[in-house]
């Protein structure tokens, strides 16, 4: 049996569609016929509520502070194939809590490997694990980049954003070399596209010139179905299927298991990779 396949979606800067690409690209992959588990590890809980998963015990925190197994804490939600282990408010303080455990940074993962192995014991194998971490590089996020076999890296297409893209790619050749040697790149998704603004074209040339084929040809739209499906505790497929966001996220499913294809072939074009974090220069200012 394939043990899942883990993809943290990380990005220190807030506010680039991270939680909403964890929702609507799991929502993908649960719909085109992928067995999908969501990792709510950011304590603000937004995925867990962006799919109608609200005051769930036991939730992730359960699991960290050893309570519980990840089984225990899994929920089916709304959407067929696709399950979440809820994150609630007490995961504020989780680092206080297993501060001194020597496994600290790799409590998800240990969690995650007596996960695999009970998967053996049941008949619905999960092909997909997606974790959503907080907005910061803390112990959380570690843990999920220690658990991952690859990053998803949203950058919202403007150049606040832009600028934080090294500093990312340096965290993660920094856990690469010291906790998850096997931890690759396996693309950076650029959001909140707007046509209408040249800057955000701009910055998608910068982007493209310099990371090349490591970013996703797909390309999530600022779109005001998306924006507002969150409030109605859907994921946007399950919202508004036919709009822009929706269409893009389905593309953008395809698109990873295209990738997730070749990565596994070795004679293939590894478009997910090992590429080193680099300094990208923009029409702007140098990062």
């Amino acid at each position: 049996m394939r043990a899942p396949r883990v993809l943290v979606v990380a990005n220190q800067k807030g506010g680039v569609g991270k939680t909403t690409t964890v929702i609507n690209l799991s929502t993908a992959l649960a719909a085109i016929g992928e067995r999908v588990l969501i990792i709510d590890l950011d304590s603000q809980g937004n995925a867990s509520t962006g799919l109608g998963v609200t005051r769930v015990t036991p939730s992730i925190y359960d699991v960290l502070t050893g309570s519980c197994t990840i089984w225990d804490a899994v929920r089916q939600t709304a959407v067929p194939r696709l399950h979440i282990v809820p994150s609630t408010t007490d995961l504020v303080g989780v680092d206080l809590e297993i501060f001194r455990k020597a496994d600290r940074l790799f409590r998800l993962r240990n969690y995650l490997d007596l996960f695999f192995t009970s998967l053996n014991n049941h008949a619905d194998i999960i092909s997909y694990i997606l974790i959503d971490c907080p907005p910061s590089l803390n112990v959380l996020t570690i843990n999920g980049l220690a658990a991952a076999n690859s990053i998803i890296v949203p950058l919202q297409c403007e150049y606040f954003a832009l600028e934080g893209l090294s500093q990312l790619l340096t965290t993660v050749e920094h856990v690469r070399a010291t906790l998850n040697p096997t931890l690759t790149i396996h693309g950076i998704l650029l959001t909140m596209f707007d046509q209408r603004n040249s800057v955000a074209g701009q910055i998608e040339s910068d982007v493209r010139a310099h990371m090349g084929t490591m970013v996703y040809e797909t390309v999530i739209p600022r779109n005001v179905r998306v924006a507002e499906s969150p409030s109605h505790g859907k994921p946007v497929l399950l919202y508004d299927l036919k709009c822009a966001g929706s269409q893009a996220y389905l593309r953008l499913a395809s698109e990873i298991i295209q990738r997730e294809a070749l990565a596994a072939d070795p004679g293939g074009d590894k478009r997910c990779g090992n590429a080193a974090a680099r300094p990208i220069q923009t029409s702007r200012r140098p990062i």
